[in-house]
């Protein structure tokens, strides 16, 4: 099961990478529909779009892609207004669901909506944070301790069928010098 709660906000000074601050996702327009993702490293395409690191095309609120002059500096704001030059290109799509579960991973960082009664609403309590990206939300120091519990259950478990396949080898054995 994923977690979706929000990791650590880590300053880049990038002007393409934005991080959410709070419950939400980006939306993006993917191959088969629309994803959600929470990745903010961006980058603009050839066309001069705004895309992820995955090539998504970043969705604006009305659905259509944000495109910019490459070269030139991007503001977003933190309700995910995109300026460039004075002059407003769009806001970003952000929306949040009632319920994650129906949420499927698709690549390392973009998910799918399989539930069409879980639409996607309007996220009201997010923030975009330019020149910020979001870290991971896994602690590192329980993630090891369950880790190494994993291993010493998977060594015993491996020490259990080793034992099984002696005990074959010797019944095989016994039953061989009876005749």
């Amino acid at each position: 099961m994923d977690d979706f709660s929000q990791g650590p906000l880590q300053p880049t000074g990038n002007q393409f990478d934005i991080a959410l601050s709070g419950r939400g996702f980006l939306a993006v327009n993917g191959p088969g529909g629309v994803l959600y993702t929470r990745n903010g490293s961006l980058h603009v395409s050839k066309t001069g779009e705004l895309v992820t690191g995955d090539g998504f095309p970043l969705r604006s609120a009305g659905g259509a892609s944000l495109r910019v002059t490459s070269g030139k500096a991007v503001e977003i704001a933190k309700d995910g207004t995109v300026q460039q030059d004075g002059r407003t290109l769009g806001q970003l799509e952000l929306v949040d669901f009632k319920s994650t579960d129906s949420l499927k991973k698709l690549s390392a960082a973009c998910f799918q909506n399989t539930d069409p009664r879980n639409a996607p609403i309007a996220a009201d309590n997010v923030q975009v944070e330019q020149g910020q990206t979001e870290g991971s939300n896994v602690a590192v120091p329980e993630a090891a301790m369950r880790l190494v519990g994993v291993m010493r259950q998977f060594e015993m478990l491996q020490k259990a069928v080793l034992m099984g396949v002696d005990m074959n080898r010797k019944a095989i054995e016994e039953v061989a010098k009876v005749g």
